[in-house]
């Protein structure tokens, strides 16, 4: 199958955690040929746009998995209670490996996937930079002086709406972080935002006519499930005694 995927350039300095950005245009696919979609969640899509949407996301996934050196087959999505996905492998696969945190974009034909090393989370989110953001919602992505700039300088809300987005993505909350509460300084490329104590470094960036942003922040990108606190007891079981084993020995003398 070929591949259009394209790397986008993203770094936060000297020490910034291994990143990787990827987009490429949201095509047709077939469920079965997309190993991380989720059958269920397709079921309930009322429009073709949004299952294309999600089967090229899930493709578009995997691709930079496999190109961050990750084998997939064993590998699923996961949402948290605020829907933000994370990967995990299997329930049975009994696979306890440290694995990047994620994060899923769309808009207007295109798919959007950032990874990033364990211990950190990520948000992405882009628009095109023609996009015409109504001024009746401006209220509803800031307020006070920011609310004031924003209606004053009507040119800068995409930078503003992707930056927001992003930061929401990277804190793992979607809306449920009140965009309003997110202020973000207008003109620097790279920005340093605080919000509830939790500090995101904030990058905005243009490729093929979009505006794009990535917020990171040190965080846990994974959702588990009972059987991860399983396989984590029968692990530390494991190691604290030697000549652990797990089911039974037997002796075949008759053969």
């Amino acid at each position: 199958m070929v591949t259009l995927m394209q790397e986008i350039g993203v770094s936060f300095g000297l020490n910034s955690p291994k990143i990787l950005c990827v987009t490429e245009p949201v095509g047709q696919h077939e469920l079965e040929n997309v190993q991380l979609a989720n059958a269920d969640e397709v079921a309930k899509f009322a429009t073709k746009k949004r299952l294309d949407e999600h089967l090229s996301g899930s493709l578009l996934l995997e691709r930079a998995l496999k190109s961050w050196g990750i084998n997939t087959s064993l590998l699923e999505v996961r949402r948290n209670q605020f829907r933000a996905p994370s990967i995990a492998y299997l329930p049975g696969s009994w696979i306890r490996q440290a694995l990047p945190s994620i994060s899923i974009g769309h808009s207007n034909g295109w798919v959007f996937v950032a990874l990033i090393e364990p211990g950190w989370t990520i948000g992405i989110d882009a628009e095109p930079h023609d996009l015409a953001i109504s001024a009746g919602v401006f209220d509803m992505m800031a307020k006070g002086e920011e609310l004031l700039f924003l209606q004053s300088n009507p040119q800068h809300s995409v930078t503003l709406w992707t930056g927001k987005e992003a930061i929401q993505k990277a804190a793992r909350m979607g809306m449920h972080l009140n965009p309003r509460n997110i202020e973000i300084p207008i003109d620097n490329r790279k920005s340093i935002i605080s919000i509830e104590n939790t500090n995101f470094q904030l990058e905005n960036l243009t490729n093929n006519g979009y505006n794009i942003s990535v917020a990171i922040t040190p965080g846990d990108g994974y959702d588990s499930i009972s059987e991860d606190d399983l396989l984590d007891q029968t692990l530390e079981r494991m190691n604290s005694i030697p000549d652990w084993s797990v089911g039974c020995n037997t002796t075949r003398s008759n053969l």
